[in-house]
């Protein structure tokens, strides 16, 4: 096999590899944003202490920041 030959596929390798590496890192940042938006979404900010903001006029329950 020519010198070229070993190169293209050493490259080829190491894309793949870079290629999984990235993709295992997508997959862990997925994870994070979903875990991320089931707290924000399923945690009222202050809403069960009194704490969170009212806006007039409106009931004091049933929506968060």
């Amino acid at each position: 096999m020519g010198w070229n030959m070993q190169r293209e596929l050493e490259t080829k390798t190491e894309m793949r590899q870079r290629m999984r590496d990235l993709q295992s890192q997508v997959d862990e940042l997925k994870d994070l944003v979903n875990t991320l938006l089931s707290v924000i979404c399923e945690e009222p900010d202050g809403v069960h202490s009194g704490a969170a903001p009212t806006i007039p006029g409106q009931p004091a329950n049933n929506y968060c920041m």
